[in-house]
């Protein structure tokens, strides 16, 4: 199998080239910078003539826009779209052009974040609460117009090694502060993108198409939970305090209180679940301290 991996620069699209490799699987890795291949997924000549160069099986598509508060400001929007949206669009008809799969990456934020029933992956309770999300969901739904061969997988909570993510941040607050304020009203899963990486490759080397939920299991928890078990791992006296997302306040974009995804369809289709998140942080913790 041939694969085109987009966004190896980021915390998943460097983890997904690792597990290829692991597998002997020829992959090309695009960004915007080298050493990858140079590509900017808003040319939509350049990437017909990439993809058609490359003549992939499939094309992992792990590059985005990700900064969610960034995405509401005026002069970003349409940066946003062009990425998350019609990056997408280019990469879905170059796929088509060369009869390959796709595998795209979406997000938990294309819900409405109500309530606290988890989402199935073929919900359709579409409203999402800010640009990221809005721009995420219309690149799914050019995925669906363009492709029949496809896997959508909506994942949410990332952390990874090649990344900014939520533990480095903790991790990094509890060795200058001795309290950190951490809400405890929004609920979901962490997501590490090792694991991740794996379940993946494993989609690609099939034809089970569809829409898909991905995160490492254990149970919902709050952000709350999530930072006392960082600290308690990582052997941190740090004390979390509990609060609302009303009283943290500064977020420029609106988050989802119910950010839990149901995954049950993977076992349906045959796919082994990912670890527990417990397990899989405790694994990222000792990868950083390797470091």
């Amino acid at each position: 199998m041939k694969a085109f991996v987009t966004g190896i620069g980021g915390q998943l699209g460097y983890d997904v080239m690792l597990e290829l490799a692991r597998r002997g699987h020829e992959a090309v890795g695009s960004d915007l910078k080298p050493p990858a291949v140079p590509l900017d997924i808003t040319d939509e000549a350049a990437v017909s003539k990439t993809i058609a160069q490359a003549r992939p099986d499939v094309v992992i598509h792990c590059a985005a826009w990700t900064a969610v508060d960034a995405a509401e400001e005026q002069e970003n929007r349409e940066k946003v779209f062009a990425i998350n949206e019609r990056g997408t669009r280019h990469l879905a008809a170059a796929s088509r052009a060369v009869n390959a799969k796709m595998i795209y990456i979406s997000t938990d934020y294309v819900f409405d974040g109500q309530g606290e029933r988890p989402w199935q992956p073929d919900d359709a309770a579409f409203a999402p609460l800010n640009v990221y999300g809005q721009s995420k969901l219309a690149g799914e739904r050019a995925v669906e117009e363009l492709l029949e061969r496809y896997f959508i997988v909506r994942i949410a909570w990332v952390f990874g090694k090649n990344g900014k993510n939520f533990v480095k941040t903790m991790v990094n607050v509890g060795r200058t502060h001795d309290t950190v304020r951490v809400v405890n009203d929004q609920f979901g899963t962490p997501t590490y993108t090792f694991d991740l990486a794996r379940l993946l490759v494993d989609m690609a080397e099939t034809e089970k198409y569809g829409r898909y939920h991905v995160t490492n299991t254990g149970g919902y928890i709050s952000w709350y939970d999530f930072t006392r078990e960082i600290y308690r791992q990582a052997g941190m006296d740090v004390r979390v305090i509990p609060v609302t997302t009303e009283e943290y306040g500064l977020s420029r974009a609106a988050r989802p209180r119910n950010s839990r995804l149901n995954q049950d369809k993977l076992r349906q289709m045959g796919f082994a679940p990912l670890p527990s998140w417990q397990d899989a942080l405790g694994r990222y913790l000792k990868e950083l301290n390797q470091e």
